[in-house]
């Protein structure tokens, strides 16, 4: 019996130590997400999936204690990306996937496109539309059985009928059927609060409204305003109620400013945004999501014949191009921004390069960074755990080869992965 006793304490003795177990990182170079300079020989001490030190100098591991040598790198905290879409990505027979596609075969490919993402550096992502597949992916990777970043999911988009997140867009007028809030489609401000409260039913962490046309649905518009003022009062209103924040895929600036006055949260793409607004947004606190990397994406596959249906085709040459510039002038402006990139609408993992277009439109390259680190971890209500790199926040961190102020393009290649206190990339 005592020896029975005292194999419990070993084992118990022996897991608390486990437990207890501290990782050094030496950091050769350190942007910590909270000072606009670069902090060169730093140590960060991480114990289970948080940190709890960040110490100057490169402090030597004691017994037991792992060490990471990052000390030839740039260490950041964990990438976020404010606009992804995780069930899909860009390809040529994309229109008639959503005809052959099993929910399965949407959510086994989600699962690669999740992994992407997180190798690329991206800790955090927020989903800003799908199926719903994107909410049982969010599951899964909580629960360890897929390797993906954290998720924060709107679920389905909410759309007007024929607006650009109407499932049945360009289908056979058989099979178009008259899709109603549970789907995401709405037509009066009470579809509107039923489909808000459906998303929370659903499992959505947030609410994703398509206020304007947009470029890749099989539709003619691509930018006229799609909810009346009424409808968006009513979803930002029952959003709220429900704790969660708004996010309002946006092309002209009608849909833009009705969306701003009513409370969104973001903006996302904002092309034909306009100095009023600007200025509107500015008032309201309203973030601007630029997606710079997909509007050069499309602007691009639109010449290659048969890559986009012909409704695509001129929208994608019309408003792909202008994104660049429409984000340099709200910068300029004082408009807030949050990195986003619309991954999925060009190939997942190659989100980095956002950085390189808003440092080429007027952004420095530190507030680039902390655009996709500090700045969404507010929006997403998580400053407490995310966003910066100091004691008690989760151990998200990345790293990259070079310094990114005087090389943003290295942002392309993340080359150390941590998220949770786990390394996924070394």
């Amino acid at each position: 019996m005592k020896s029975k006793s005292l194999l419990a304490v070993l084992l118990f003795v022996a897991a608390a130590s486990c437990y207890a177990q501290k990782t050094i990182i030496h950091c050769g170079n350190l942007i910590d997400g909270k000072s606009n300079e670069v902090q060169a020989q730093m140590t960060l001490v991480v114990e289970g999936n948080k940190i709890v030190s960040v110490q100057k100098g490169f402090t030597s591991p004691a017994a037991g204690e792992k060490l990471i040598d990052l000390s030839k790198k740039t260490v950041m905290p964990g990438l976020m990306d404010m606009h992804v879409h995780l069930e899909s990505e860009t390809n040529k027979d994309q229109n008639l996937q959503r005809f052959t596609s099993n929910e399965a075969d949407v959510a086994f490919r989600s699962t690669v496109f999740a992994k992407r993402t997180l190798m690329a550096g991206f800790t955090t992502v927020r989903d800003l539309g799908g199926s719903g597949v994107n909410i049982s992916l969010r599951n899964a990777i909580n629960q360890g059985l897929v390797v993906g970043p954290r998720v924060v999911t709107a679920g389905k988009s909410i759309a007007t009928t024929g607006g650009h997140a109407d499932p049945t867009n360009g289908y056979r007028k058989d099979l178009m059927g008259d899709p109603g809030p549970k789907e995401g489609v709405i037509n009066s401000p009470e579809d509107a609060r039923q489909a808000v409260r459906q998303r929370y039913k659903d499992g959505a962490d947030m609410i994703k409204i398509t206020a304007t046309g947009g470029v890749l649905s099989i539709a003619k518009d691509g930018s006229g305003p799609q909810f009346t003022d009424e409808e968006l009062k009513a979803i930002i209103e029952t959003a709220k109620d429900y704790g969660m924040h708004t996010a309002a895929h946006a092309h002209g600036a009608e849909g833009m400013k009705r969306a701003v006055l009513a409370g969104i949260t973001t903006i996302e793409h904002g092309t034909k945004m306009t100095p009023e607004v600007m200025d509107l947004m500015k008032q309201k606190g309203t973030y601007y999501v630029p997606t710079i990397t997909a509007g050069k994406f499309v602007a691009e596959k639109a010449k290659e014949p048969g890559y986009y249906h012909p409704l695509v085709v001129p929208k994608a040459l019309e408003i792909g191009p202008q994104i660049q510039k429409t984000f340099g002038e709200a910068y300029k402006r004082g408009v807030k921004i949050a990195f986003g990139t619309d991954a999925g609408v060009f190939p997942h993992g190659e989100n980095g390069k956002e950085f390189i277009y808003m440092v080429e439109a007027g952004m420095p390259a530190m507030e680039a960074i902390k655009s996709a680190t500090v700045v969404p971890a507010g929006i997403l209500g998580m400053s407490d755990k995310l966003g910066t790199l100091e004691p008690g926040k989760l151990a998200d961190i990345v790293a990259v080869d070079d310094n990114p102020l005087k090389n943003i393009s290295i942002m392309t290649n993340v080359t150390f992965v941590m998220k949770d206190g786990v390394v996924y990339k070394q």
